[in-house]
């Protein structure tokens, strides 16, 4: 197929000649370009435009004075841009390595996908490039959280927050997109169901410079996750202060009758995880449970969940009553709301799942562990 890569480039001079080095010797014999759409301060257009006469290459370079909406913004100009139906996304810092892109082809010339995805979670992928223990585990809490928000498109993709998959623009209509900083990709996932695939990869260090990562970015990150899926997560907000305001009444209610915190807790948890669990079925979850398997089951998942829950979190209710000598009900309420996230990541993730997907992963899980046999991509 003929290919446009887009990358999306912000002050990275040092890494665009070994970059275009190793594009043009992997994908030689192969008809492509390369777009880099670049947002830089510094010299970086000029090193591009000289690397590019030095690789011989098919090079265009799109330099952006006003980086409207950051490199997802940088990423749907280059799809604009591209001469090609199908447009490989890849940053321009070498973590994605250049040797993986006739792999994502490969899959992708199949004709039964519109989307191939580079992923660090897929069995056989790593997230070695990742530069600490910290940024690991804000990486894997995102993409579980971002998963549990958009169960159903994101059920066969393990890694919907890398910048590295190739994407046929002719399924996306690039008009609706609306990107806002570094996930592009979950924009495009989120907004239409793809037939989509994977293929692992290892997430390399950087070749040179420094990381984009920031604290911004992650607040952008929420603010386009909570943009994409607030409907659903705010009708769980909703049930979950409902069931959490109904808790409080009810423990003190029955502090009220004399009852002890503790009982007086357990009992307003078993009464609300009950009714809670309706109103998920009914309210939140009801496009999904015709998919998810007998009610029965979720209620059992559901409320094995929130048991165990609720067994860890009286005991940190007690701790904060009896030794930070905050009022019972407040604490209470402190211990709820740090339960919301999960709860509701649980319940997505889990309790609504697609049958399918349960059934699929399951055997993903069993062919991994059999001796003898090598799990394909």
């Amino acid at each position: 197929m003929d290919l446009s890569i887009i990358v999306p480039t912000f002050n990275e001079g040092p890494n665009v000649d070994e970059l275009l080095r190793r594009i043009g010797e992997t994908l030689e014999g192969r008809v492509f370009e390369v777009i880099f759409v670049d947002d830089s301060s510094d010299d970086t257009p000029t090193v591009i435009s000289a690397a590019a006469e030095r690789a011989g290459l098919p090079v265009r370079l799109i330099h952006r004075d006003v980086p409207t909406a950051g490199l997802g913004g940088a990423v749907v100009e280059g799809f604009r841009a591209a001469t090609s139906r199908w447009c490989l996304v890849m940053d321009g810092d070498l973590q994605h390595p250049p040797e993986d892109i006739p792999r994502l082809i490969e899959r992708a010339e199949r004709g039964d996908v519109e989307v191939v995805i580079a992923s660090r979670y897929a069995s056989g992928g790593t997230s070695k490039g990742l530069a600490d223990a910290t940024r690991t585990a804000v990486s894997r809490a995102s993409t579980a959280l971002t998963k549990a928000m958009f169960p159903r498109k994101l059920a066969g993709c393990t890694d919907p927050m890398t910048g590295f998959f190739l994407l046929d623009t002719d399924a996306v209509d690039l008009d609706a997109l609306r990107p806002r900083g570094f996930k592009i990709l979950l924009e495009i996932l989120a907004r239409r169901q793809l037939r989509l695939d994977e293929v692992p990869f290892d997430f390399a260090q950087r070749y040179a410079g420094q990381s984009k990562a920031t604290f911004t970015q992650g607040i952008r990150f929420l603010t386009q996750l909570a943009m994409l899926r607030f409907g659903r997560m705010s009708a769980f907000a909703l049930v979950g202060g409902v069931g959490a305001i109904a808790n409080l009444i009810i423990m003190w209610g029955l502090i009220r009758l004399g009852i002890d915190y503790i009982p007086a807790a357990i009992a307003a948890s078993v009464i609300t995880i009950i009714t809670n669990f309706f109103l998920l079925e009914y309210l939140v979850f009801a496009d999904m449970r015709s998919e998810s398997g007998r009610m029965r089951a979720r209620f059992v998942k559901s409320f094995t969940f929130n048991g165990l829950e609720a067994i860890i979190r009286i005991p940190v209710l007690s701790i904060l009553v009896e030794g930070v000598h905050i009022p019972a009900v407040l604490a209470a309420a402190l211990t709820l709301i740090a339960a919301f996230v999960l709860r509701f990541m649980f319940h997505a993730l889990v309790v609504y799942a697609p049958a399918r997907a349960r059934r699929t992963a399951a055997a993903e899980t069993a062919e991994a562990v059999s001796p003898g046999r090598t799990l394909e991509p």
